[in-house]
């Protein structure tokens, strides 16, 4: 790839606009390879002036002065030098495509552009910005942001006298920032080198250099300090400091920032700033309009001074430890505030209504604090502009005022998480501007009211989920064709689900679980196209499952609800629990009080999942939530459910649910959770159950299913309780079939005796005699048995140990059964001894290796063949069906760079592995000791395409780069190509770190693992290793 910028300021002899125009279309030939959106379509060889072709503008005597490519898709190598005859051009705006190259070499010394903006691109070579601040000497702005950029900045800035703008934010610059970086640029008033993965120390860093400084920007990096720099105020012109998102743990400087008089913007969130805010603070307020310090550990209160900040409009102090009254004291006399968030504090006592002297505040946040009484009815007073009004998480009581119906202005309205009673005022419903209704976890009554949306509305968000609403569903909701996300369960609504509930186009989550709805499922729920999470669980819902649940498959677009906060309380109590669990809204809540929230302990056993809303699929998706279970529906399941191929929850338990399983459902290949209980269903278990690898709950209880449990997949690894009370179910983990126990459990009928008496007295006595005969056979067995287990404890207290390695076979229940499940070279007849054996007792002198996941020992088996086997360390929390469902899905995978595993072994408490043995020993001896590899050894060549250097072990080198954040070294820069995809790259580094975790219960499990690279390529068929390998070998102990 190049970028050239070879001879720039050649001297032009075109004769006018004819000339420029064919300089255009060399341009054109040689740096856009494609065009895609057809952007440049006009630009006609036949044209006598280029004057009217899109993207190029001319002065008033008919020369090109500026070029715009802003957004047009563009791509290609950039050839910058084929403009230099253009004498007028000095505006080149190419952001928005996809233009790529480095700097190959230059010619002259100068050239004629005063604003280059290259952002949102894909450049990676610095150097191309040294060259053009060293060779353009007119420049004034030059803008890199949003690219590719990788490598440290030099000591200094090349000189550039004219240079006022630079942007280097967004990139993977890396490295400490220079003392004497700004040395060279006197004219610099813009410079932003945010979102990079710069480190070091600020304090050290000169400004005296650069006192025209007016926005200065270094957040998102990784920078440190003892304290600020020291010359910053002689920057007095100064204007913006952003500091955020860094590592900065000390006092905020007051001294220092006072002398900056001019501040107008002070972000410093998102470090570790302590103490209480300075007073000082307050003496640069006259000027100040935006002050940021939230998230932080700052106490105390804000001090009196700021009443004099009488241009402050953004005021952000949330997720701090914040007490006290100055909401009344100081901000309430703070007039022009616009924003104010003081969320995550710990500041208690009313509202104070005096905050209503802000008649300028569009937003106020108070959630999550301690505040008790009522909602100010005077918030909505006078002529209030307010728009938003957050007071979630509190201990608000009393009911809500009607009087917020006077913010005519208010779009979102957040209450959760508080004592309020009564019913929602109908000035609330009636707002103009209403876009979210949030008020879950109250204790509010009344009734939605029919009339809402009647005139379309803006309603998006409707979340009033446990709460004792009660009445029927208002027809007139499905006017409300902007709701994205409506949740209404557990409260007390009755009737109908709506039947014209498909206009809601743009509805993503419904949630009416835990209510007492009756009739059908109206088949147009289909329509809604956006449509991703359904929950109806626990209602009185009849009728049968409408096949056109499943209409969207396919069509789903994400990005409706993206970015949404959300906590998800997931019931693992099995049967035990109603539904599956239930998605909440989470924004403005702590976590511990969801903790203790009534809903999460509902179940005998719940787990909380929360964060940012993101979609499973990249196109082309489905519903991913379907729960409907605890109803009365009845009929067949329609197969078309089958197809939901991004589905990762289906329940529809506890129904009255007929006919088969469909086979159709082995298509649900993202399937985690599948409850079919407590229903009529007939037949066999699909065998195509057997392929879905992300299974971790199934129950097909309380059926009228028969045959044999397939042995495919995770299918027998389930617990018996999931396949219990099934008329003619067998096989693992039930009887095997023919047994009389049958799939109904312990109970088993009785047999009516048509024997004649004297038939009946032979076979006593025949079997009197039998059974003398079995005691007589059993003890000697005994016997014999005994003195073989004395033998073989005998022969294994002989065997040394290694210091790590202890066995308790005494623990293990006779006959010990250590299943081996292979997947490629069959181990045939190995025994727990026989690994013993081969191990020396697994004595240090067979350790050859030792990590976080426990020790490894080199083995040579009867046969002569060599196996390396894992002792895993104990890990909490994980039974036996978790391990092997886990080892299942490892021994799925065959790649040219992993150890084939061959088996698995559990032994008591034990885990074991066994691997295919290396024969070069770990990755460090061949780095690092050819002794041990037999003398070879790797040239330069080699190790760099292993680790970058030659000093330090892969995986520890990587892991201290990312834990500097620094990862973007790690990568080969030539494996971040067009194909590959640097996101993906980097998805793939961030689950490598995540096994690697210190903390072996924080690591993944194998099948969380293989759930995260599945979310990188939703929409290809095939898996992301190479080949796909598995067979059902279980290889049981000799006798």
């Amino acid at each position: 790839m190049e970028f050239c910028l070879i001879g720039l300021n050649a001297a032009s002899n075109n004769n006018g606009g004819g000339g420029e125009a064919a300089v255009l279309l060399s341009f054109k030939r040689s740096s856009i390879q494609t065009d895609p959106k057809r952007f440049l379509d006009n630009w006609s060889p036949s044209s006598s002036t280029p004057c009217d072709w899109r993207g190029v503008s001319c002065s008033d005597d008919g020369r090109v002065y500026r070029l715009d490519f802003t957004n047009a898709g563009l791509t290609g190598r950039l050839r910058i030098s084929d403009l230099a005859p253009l004498p007028a051009l000095t505006t080149l705006l190419f952001t928005g495509n996809s233009f790529d190259g480095n700097l190959s070499s230059v010619a002259g010394d100068s050239c004629r552009f005063e604003s280059i903006d290259l952002s949102a691109n894909r450049f990676t070579d610095l150097g191309l910005m040294t060259q053009l601040l060293s060779s353009c000497g007119n420049l004034n702005l030059l803008n890199f942001s949003r690219n590719k950029l990788i490598g440290k900045l030099e000591s200094t800035f090349p000189a550039s006298k004219t240079l006022e703008v630079l942007d280097l934010s967004g990139n993977r610059l890396d490295g400490e920032l220079p003392a004497a970086l700004f040395k060279n640029s006197p004219s610099l008033k813009i410079l932003d080198l945010s979102s990079n993965n710069f480190t070091g120390n600020l304090f050290n860093l000169d400004f005296r250099s650069i006192l025209n400084l007016t926005v200065l920007n270094l957040s998102r990096n990784s920078f440190s300090a003892p304290g600020f720099p020291a010359t910053l105020p002689y920057c007095q012109g100064l204007q913006t400091l952003d500091l955020s998102h860094n590592f900065i743990k000390l006092r905020i400087p007051g001294d220092l920032l006072a002398k900056m008089m001019n501040l107008k913007q002070l972000v410093l969130a998102n470090n570790g700033f302590f103490g209480e805010i300075p007073l000082q603070l307050g003496e640069i307020c006259r000027s100040l309009q935006v002050l940021d310090l939230s998230n932080n550990q700052l106490t105390g209160e804000l001090p009196s001074t700021f009443i004099n900040c009488n241009e402050l409009e953004t005021l952000k102090l949330s997720s701090n430890q914040l007490s006290g009254g100055f909401l009344d004291t100081v901000v309430s006399s703070i007039t022009s505030l616009k924003y104010l968030s003081v969320a995550f504090n710990n500041i208690s006592g009313e509202v104070p209504p005096s905050l209503t002297n802000c008649t300028r505040l569009l937003a106020l946040d108070l959630s999550s604090n301690n505040f008790t009484g009522n909602v100010p009815s005077v918030l909505c007073s006078g002529n209030s502009v307010l728009e938003k009004l957050l007071l979630a998480n509190n201990y608000l009581s009393g009911g809500v005022p009607p009087e917020l119906g006077r913010c005519k202005n208010l779009k979102s309205i957040d209450l959760s998480f508080n004592e309020l009673r009564g019913s929602i005022p109908p000035e609330i419903w009636t707002l103009p501007e209403i876009s979210d209704i949030v008020m879950w976890a109250n204790n509010l009554s009344g009734q939605i009211p029919e009339g809402i949306c009647i005139n379309g509305g803006n309603l998006q968000t409707l979340i009033l989920n446990n709460n004792f609403i009660s009445g029927a569903l208002p027809q007139s909701i499905v006017n409300c064709t902007n709701l994205i996300w409506v949740s209404l369960s557990s409260n007390r609504l009755s009737g109908e689900i709506p039947k014209e509930i498909g206009n809601l186009v743009n509805l993503a989550i419904l949630q009416l679980g835990n209510n007492s709805l009756t009739g059908a499922i109206p088949p147009r729920i289909g329509d809604c196209r956006s449509l991703i999470w359904l929950d109806l669980n626990s209602n009185d819902l009849q009728g049968p499952l409408p096949p056109e649940l499943a209409s969207q498959t396919g069509l789903i677009v994400p990005g409706v609800v993206s970015g949404k906060q959300f906590a998800f309380v997931r019931n693992e109590g099995g049967t035990q629990c109603r539904g599956a669990g239930g998605l909440v809204e989470f924004e403005g809540i702590r976590p511990d009080r969801l903790a203790n929230f009534p809903m999460v302990h509902a179940c005998p056993s719940t787990r909380i999942y929360s964060g940012m809303t993101v979609y499973t699929f990249a196109g082309s998706g489905s519903m991913i939530y379907l729960d409907l279970s605890y109803n009365q529906l009845s009929g067949a399941i329609p197969s078309s459910l089958g197809s939901m191929v991004y589905l990762q929850v289906l329940n529809l338990g506890h129904n009255d649910l007929s006919g088969e399983i469909p086979s159709s459902f082995g298509g649900l290949k993202s399937a985690g959770v599948l409850d079919l209980s407590h229903n009529n269903l007939q037949g066999f278990i699909p065998g195509s159950l057997g392929g879905l690898s992300f299974l971790s709950d199934l129950d097909v209880s309380n059926n009228n299913l028969s045959g044999l449990i397939p042995s495919g997949g995770q299918l027998t690894t389930f617990p018996a309780a999931r396949y219990e009370n099934n008329s003619a179910l067998c096989g693992v983990p039930l009887p095997p079939c023919g047994s009389t126990s049958g799939g109904r459990g312990p109970h088993s009928s009785s047999r009516e005796n048509s024997r004649s008496m004297a038939v009946g007295m032979v076979i006593g006595i025949m079997a009197s005699v039998t059974c003398i005969m079995l005691l007589l056979y059993a003890l000697y067995r005994a016997k014999r048995s005994q003195m073989k287990d004395e033998k073989r404890d005998k022969y294994i207290d002989s065997l040394p140990t290694s210091g790590s390695s202890s066995w308790k076979l005494s623990s293990v229940p006779e006959p010990l059964s250590i299943n081996v499940a292979t997947f490629e070279k069959p181990l045939k007849k190995l025994t727990f001894a026989h690994l013993l054996e081969a191990t020396n007792g697994f004595s240090s002198e067979s350790l050859i290796g030792s990590g976080g996941f426990g020790d490894v020992y080199k083995a040579q088996l009867r046969d002569g063949s060599v196996v390396a086997i894992k002792k895993l360390i104990h890990v909490t929390g994980q039974g036996d069906r978790e391990f092997m469902a886990e080892m299942e899905t490892i021994g799925k995978i065959k790649h040219r760079n992993l150890v084939p595993l061959l088996g698995y072994c559990r032994v008591g408490e034990e885990r074991l592995l066994v691997y295919e043995y290396m024969k070069w020993g770990s990755l460090e001896a061949v780095v690092h000791d050819k002794d041990k590899i037999g003398g070879a050894s790797l040239d330069w060549a080699a190790r760099k395409k292993i680790a970058f250097g030659e000093d330090n072990n892969l995986v520890g080198w990587a892991k201290q780069k990312h834990k500097e954040r620094r990862s973007d070294e790690i990568l080969d820069p030539q494996l971040v190509t067009s194909l590959s995809g640097d996101a993906e790259l980097y998805h793939y580094l961030q689950v490598a770190f995540e096994c690697l975790d210190d903390k072996p219960n924080r690591r993944p499990t194998m099948i969380q693992v293989m759930a995260k690279f599945k979310e990188l390529q939703p929409d290809s068929e095939t898996d992301t290793l190479d080949e796909m390998s598995f067979k059902d070998s279980v290889i049981h102990e000799s006798p």
